[in-house]
C-alpha cells in the first residue's frame, strides 16, 4: 500500500515540486547567509559554553538523598526474597501461568499480553483524560469520582515497589536534581498550610490540588524503565491528542452550543468554541500546545514517508483545533512552543509559522477580530470591569490582606477549591473568580515565599530539561543531510518535542489556571519525567547489566 502511494502522481508531483523549491532555496542569498552564520556559530565561544552547560552530570545520583533511597531499595529487595518464598506469591504465579495457558491460542489476549502489566499502567496514564471523563461525567458515581485519582496513583506506586522488591527492574537509580526542588516546594507548601489556616477544611484540599499531581513525576520516571516503556506512553499520548483534535474539528463543523459568556458582545462573529471532552476551550487549547509537538516529532523522527505524512496530517488537525478553541493564551503558548521546536530542530519552521499566521489573519476574519479586539477601548473597559485586569488587581490586594510573605491561604482564593467552597460573602469590592493566571494564583495563596520556591522549581525544570535535550542525542547540525532525514531515530527530536510543549503550557499559565485541571498537571510532570529519562537514564537502561 505504501509503495502504491509513493508511486502515485500526487506523491511524485509533490516530491518534484519540493525538490525544485529546495533547489531554489539552496541557491538563494538567504540560504548562503544562513550557511555563513551557521559556520561562524560552530566556531564560536558561545556554542562551546552552551555545550559545556548541557553536558552537566546528574549529581543527584551520588547525593545523600540517593544513598538513602538506595538503602530503602535494598530493604525492599530483602522483603522481596521473603515475598517470593511465600504462599501468596506462589498462588499469584499459578494464576498467571493458568492465564497464559488459556490465552495462548487467543489473538486478542495475545495482543494484550504483548505489553506487561506496568506498561498497561502507562497506557492507562496516557489515557488519564478519557478515564477522568468516563468516571466523573459518564458513570457519575460520587464515591468513585472522588477517590479514583488517589487509587490510580497508589496502584502505580505499589507497582514500582513490587517490581523493585522482586528485582524485576534493571536496578537503576532514578534520582534527579529536580527531586530536591519538588520536595522542597512540597515542604514549603506544607509549612504554609500549617501557618495560614483560618479555615482548616479548605487548606488540605488547596494543598492537595497544588502538590498531589506533581507526584506523578516520581512514579513515571520509575515506571519508564526502557525505550519500549517510553514508546508505549509517548505513542498513547500522541493517539490521544489525535482523537481530541478530530473531535474538536467535528464540534466546530456541527457548531456545538456554548455558554454565552465564552464570547463577548463584540465577538459575535465567533459562532462556537470547541472544547472536546475537557469542558473548556482554554484547556483543550493547552492540551494541543502540550501534545502537538509530539505529533510534529514524528515528521522528523520516523523513517517511513507514509508515517511522516500521517504525522503531518495530525499536526494540521491539532493546529486547526487550536484555532477553533479561540483561546488567545493557547495561541501564544503554541507560538512559543513552535519557536523552541524550530530552534532545536528545523529553523525553517519559523518562516512557515509566520506565513501560516499571516494566511489565517487574512482568510479568517473571526480570528482576526478576536485578536484585534485586544487593542480596543471596549476590551480595556471590559477587562477593568470584570476581566483579567480586575481579577489580577483583586488578587494583588488580597495578597496584602494577610502577610504577603505567607499569602492569603491555600484554597482560599483564585482556584478551583475556593470556587467550590466560597467561604467569604461577596461584597461590592470582593467576589470569587478564577484569577486566570496560575502564577498569580500561587502567589496570592502561598505568598512571596511559596511563589519564590515555585519559580525555583520551574527554573530547575528548564535548566535540567535543556541539559536532558543536549544529552539525549547528537545535535542535528552536526549530522549530514536535510533535517527531515538526519533526525530519523534521533531521540533528541523526542526530547525537544516534550520540552517545547511544556514551555508552551508554562507560557499559557500566564493567562489561565491550567494546572487547576488534574490531568494537565499530571501530564506535565509525567512529560518532565520522560524528558529526564531520555537525557540521563536511557543509555544506562540500554547498557547490559554487570554480572
Amino acid at each position: 500500500m505504501s509503495e502504491i502511494i509513493r508511486n502515485s502522481r500526487l506523491c511524485r508531483g509533490l516530491r518534484a515540486a519540493g525538490g525544485k523549491i529546495l533547489s531554489w532555496w539552496r541557491q538563494g542569498c538567504f540560504a548562503g547567509m544562513y550557511r555563513s552564520l551557521q559556520k561562524q556559530n560552530e566556531d564560536s565561544a558561545s556554542l562551546r559554553l552552551w555545550l559545556r552547560f548541557g553536558q552537566a552530570e546528574n549529581y543527584a545520583e551520588d547525593s545523600l538523598y540517593a544513598r538513602t533511597l538506595h538503602g530503602i531499595r535494598h530493604l525492599f529487595e530483602k522483603l522481596g526474597v521473603i515475598l517470593a518464598a511465600s504462599w501468596f506469591y506462589r498462588i499469584l504465579l499459578a494464576i498467571k501461568n493458568l492465564y497464559l495457558r488459556i490465552s495462548a491460542h487467543s489473538r486478542v489476549l495475545g495482543w494484550i499480553n504483548s505489553l506487561s502489566l506496568h506498561q498497561w499502567l502507562l497506557v492507562a496514564f496516557g489515557l488519564y483524560l478519557p478515564l477522568e471523563y468516563v468516571i466523573r461525567d459518564f458513570l457519575g458515581i460520587p464515591l468513585l469520582s472522588s477517590v479514583w485519582e488517589e487509587l490510580f496513583l497508589f496502584s502505580c506506586f505499589c507497582m514500582v515497589l513490587w517490581r523493585r522488591a522482586l528485582q524485576q527492574t534493571k536496578g537503576l537509580n532514578r534520582e534527579t536534581p529536580l527531586d530536591a526542588w519538588l520536595l522542597l516546594f512540597a515542604g514549603v507548601g506544607l509549612v504554609l498550610a500549617a501557618l495560614v489556616r483560618p479555615y482548616p477544611y479548605v487548606v488540605m484540599p488547596g494543598y492537595r490540588i497544588v502538590v498531589q499531581y506533581m507526584l506523578w513525576f516520581f512514579i513515571i520516571i520509575r515506571l519508564v524503565e526502557s525505550d519500549k516503556d517510553f514508546q508505549v506512553l509517548y505513542v498513547t499520548m500522541g493517539l490521544l491528542v489525535a482523537l481530541l483534535a478530530l473531535h474538536g474539528m467535528y464540534q466546530y463543523v456541527i457548531g456545538v452550543e456554548i455558554p454565552a459568556h465564552w464570547v463577548s458582545q463584540t465577538e459575535m462573529g465567533v459562532r462556537t468554541r470547541v472544547f472536546s471532552i475537557t469542558g473548556s476551550p482554554n484547556i483543550l487549547g493547552s492540551l494541543m500546545v502540550l501534545f502537538a509537538p509530539i505529533c510534529a516529532s514524528g515528521i522528523y523522527y520516523c523513517r517511513k514517508p507514509i508515517v511522516k505524512f500521517l504525522c503531518l496530517g495530525l499536526v494540521g488537525c491539532c493546529l486547526l483545533t487550536l484555532l477553533f478553541t479561540f483561546s488567545r493564551g493557547a495561541w501564544i503558548g503554541m507560538i512559543v512552543a513552535v519557536l523552541l521546536f524550530a530552534l532545536f530542530v528545523d529553523k525553517r519552521l519559523i518562516a512557515l509559522m509566520a506565513a501560516g499566521i499571516s494566511a489565517v489573519l487574512v482568510a479568517v476574519p473571526s480570528i482576526t477580530s478576536r485578536i484585534t479586539y485586544l487593542f480596543t477601548q471596549d476590551f480595556a473597559e471590559a477587562s477593568a470591569i470584570g476581566g483579567r485586569a480586575m481579577r489580577w488587581e483583586l488578587g494583588r490586594s488580597l495578597l496584602t490582606e494577610n502577610n504577603p510573605w505567607l499569602g492569603f491561604g491555600l484554597g482560599r482564593y483564585g482556584g478551583a477549591v475556593a470556587m467550590q467552597n466560597k467561604i467569604l460573602d461577596p461584597t461590592e469590592t470582593f467576589d470569587y473568580f478564577y484569577l486566570d493566571n496560575y502564577y498569580l494564583k500561587t502567589m496570592v495563596e502561598m505568598g512571596y515565599l511559596g511563589f519564590i520556591f515555585y519559580c525555583l522549581l520551574l527554573l530547575a525544570l528548564v535548566i535540567w530539561g535543556i541539559r536532558a535535550i543536549q544529552q539525549s542525542g547528537p545535535r542535528l547540525s552536526t549530522l549530514p543531510g536535510d533535517a527531515l532525514q538526519r533526525g530519523i531515530g534521533n531521540k533528541r527530536i523526542l526530547a525537544v518535542s516534550l520540552f517545547s510543549g511544556m514551555i508552551g503550557v508554562l507560557v499559557h499559565c500566564l493567562f489561565e489556571n491550567i494546572f487547576e485541571e488534574p490531568f494537565m498537571s499530571s501530564y506535565f510532570w509525567a512529560m518532565a519525567a520522560m524528558l529526564l529519562y531520555l537525557g540521563f537514564f536511557r543509555k544506562k537502561a540500554a547498557a547490559p547489566e554487570n554480572p
